[in-house]
């Protein structure tokens, strides 16, 4: 885990939400300076700031609202640090409940060296990041229905299916294993989504290795090595409007 150590005149600890958030900035000797409930927005933000911008570090948890507040310090070159949410929740798991003191714990992590960082992602690879964690819940989604087409079949202690139903090809014929009639319709919904999911995940993994060419070379390298993403999967390959 690495830890932010550098030393600055003053440090600030934001409880950053959709709407709103509360700010927390000490100097270097730990004196409490704001104490504040503001709105989530860029110029609230710059406003409370303002007058502490002389050697100024910003600490924000890592949560999903953390995007627009990295990219205004980076405008504005104030130096930012990305908690890491489950190694502070480690750190002091029996921390008060109370916003404000939880903000000046943060704080004081920052300022004595021990807020635990998670990394910053380029503004310009958020986007693609986000979209190969959009496939991997398909991925999931899909996974759920090929154990319950698995699950049923066990249910009722039918023979094994002869090939893996992973592969498409391999589905034809699957809801004649099962003689009920409702049972068979739940297995053909549960096919018909596999068609979809097959589909949907098929153009994202397109779509995820053009993106990450354009980025460089080392992330469209480490994008291949996902499993599940085919090496023979080609950038310039048309993505099918489904």
């Amino acid at each position: 885990m690495r830890f932010y150590n550098c030393q600055h005149r003053h440090y600030c600890g934001i409880d950053l939400h959709v709407r709103t958030m509360y700010v927390c900035i000490l100097d270097a000797a730990g004196q409490v300076l704001v104490h504040r409930h503001v709105k989530s927005t860029p110029e609230a933000f710059l406003e409370i700031v303002a007058p502490y911008r002389d050697d100024l570090v910003v600490a924000a948890e890592c949560m999903f609202t953390w995007y627009w507040l990295a990219d205004v310090r980076a405008a504005e070159g104030i130096a930012f640090v990305l908690g890491h949410a489950l190694a502070m929740k480690a750190i002091h798991g029996g921390k008060s409940k109370k916003r404000q003191d939880r903000l000046a714990q943060n704080a004081s992590l920052l300022r004595g060296g021990l807020l635990p960082q998670s990394y910053v992602y380029p503004a310009t690879m958020r986007s693609t990041r986000d979209l190969l964690r959009r496939r991997l819940h398909l991925v999931r989604k899909r996974g759920q229905r090929l154990a319950h087409i698995q699950n049923t079949r066990a249910q009722y202690n039918l023979p094994d299916f002869e090939r893996r139903l992973a592969y498409p090809a391999n589905r034809d014929g699957v809801p004649d294993y099962f003689p009920d009639p409702s049972v068979r319709t739940s297995i053909e919904v549960d096919l018909a989504l596999l068609e979809r999911y097959d589909a949907f995940i098929t153009d994202l993994e397109l779509t995820l290795v053009r993106d990450a060419q354009r980025h460089d070379a080392a992330a469209c390298h480490r994008l291949q090595s996902v499993s599940g993403i085919r090496e023979s999967t080609r950038a310039d390959h048309p993505v099918r409007n489904s």
